[in-house]
């Protein structure tokens, strides 16, 4: 008894595990695993190393010494970038690679602001926690996907182009999803026969309880991808009888326009809603359609008052997945933020449960142990005919 609790909690840990970090990947930012593909970090981390990533909704407030994932803007080509914090300003913290001579920040990279921060990185008594060549790994079927995808593309008739960090993260959170929930099903089952009858029926999970669990760590992570980045943005304004060429620094009565960049690192489109929360800001357009792993430019225009001084201007921002038509997305948002997060939540149920209902049906799952039986592979493929079968 002992013996089978312990494999399937070590059957439920890996489902955990792989779930995360697919998860992860689709919203574009490391949730449970991460890697680093430079030696920038050594020798507290080398090239290809994996670590623990805790995200920032939970890791708490940043801290020098803390090594950080944030979304760069010059670094990378403004992809992530893992860096340890070694100084904080007004304008936000100082970042370093352990190997670097110098900062980021002498290298022309911008402070990195709280809202660019996606995650921290595990340390245990100053250390951090690394997986070795984990990144190694994904990095190798990064290059055979990208070359699968330049074969298969021109026979498909596709006209886009695969990123390496897009396409090859995909399709090894995907392989290793699916390995770990084979692995999970191959375990959980008994190792023998058993030959009295048992009202609890091990060898069934219930399938509404399956899928309950399924559903809650999507839509707990689908919140998040919404969550997490919105937020308010500060913007200072001084008006003063003596303008000069700063853009903040004008006249009395006179307005001024900015230009702010609104990243989807995911790999689900966003609809992006800014929201003038003080007087004397506006944003164009107010509300946009950010694509797969995107960008997009939004004019944020400042009103100074007549009289001098300093004064600070708030806009806010809000995503939401793109599930719904962006103007019913709008109108949601108009009504209360969380009336567009439960929308596109009950859109992502909705669609899970008649995908799963259409392939599956509704009866509870069976499995039996891989002690000689046919392998998962196998029963997978056998379900897929039968279904294919049924529809003919």
């Amino acid at each position: 008894m002992t013996g089978g609790l312990a494999k399937r909690g070590a059957g439920l840990a890996i489902a955990l595990v792989v779930v995360l970090l697919l998860v992860g990947q689709l919203l574009g930012q490391p949730i449970l695993l991460g890697y680093v593909a430079t030696g920038s970090m050594e020798p507290t981390m080398d090239a290809g190393d994996g670590f623990v990533a805790i995200p920032s909704i939970a890791a708490g407030d940043v801290e020098e010494g803390d090594v950080v994932v944030f979304q760069a803007r010059e670094l990378h080509d403004g992809g992530l970038t893992t860096h340890r914090v070694v100084g904080e300003t007004e304008e936000g913290y100082v970042t370093k690679g352990d190997a670097n001579p110098f900062t980021d920040q002498d290298g022309g990279e911008p402070h990195v602001t709280e809202g660019q921060i996606v995650a921290e990185v595990l340390q245990v008594n100053g250390n951090v926690v690394t997986v070795p060549y984990l990144g190694s790994a994904i990095m190798g079927v990064q290059g055979l996907a990208e070359r699968a995808y330049g074969t298969i593309a021109p026979i498909l008739g596709l006209t886009t182009t695969a990123s390496s960090d897009g396409l090859g993260s995909m399709l090894v959170a995907v392989g290793v999803a699916m390995l770990g929930f084979g692995t999970l099903l191959e375990r959980l089952g008994p190792g023998r026969r058993e030959t009295r009858r048992s009202r609890s029926r091990e060898n069934v999970i219930a399938f509404w309880a399956a899928l309950g669990l399924v559903l809650l760590v999507f839509v707990t992570f689908a919140t998040a991808a919404m969550v997490v980045p919105s937020g308010t943005t500060e913007y200072e304004l001084i008006s003063t009888e003596n303008p000069d060429d700063d853009p903040q620094i004008v006249a009395p009565g006179a307005t001024t326009e900015l230009s702010r960049t609104v990243d989807n690192a995911g790999y689900l489109p966003v609809v992006v809603v800014h929201e003038a929360e003080s007087g004397g800001i506006s944003a164009d357009p107010s509300r946009q359609t950010i694509g797969i792993r995107d960008s997009g430019e939004t004019t944020v225009t400042l009103s100074a008052p007549e009289e001098t001084g300093e004064y600070t201007r708030h806009l806010g921002e809000y995503r939401y997945l793109a599930v719904l038509p962006p103007s019913v997305l709008s109108w949601l948002h108009s009504l209360h933020p969380l009336a567009a997060i439960a929308a596109v939540n009950g859109i992502i149920v909705g669609i899970a449960v008649a995908i799963v209902l259409v392939l599956f049906g509704s009866g509870d799952i069976r499995y039996r142990s891989s002690g000689g039986n046919a392998p998962l592979s196998t029963r997978l493929e056998r379900k897929l005919r039968k279904w294919l079968r049924d529809r003919e």
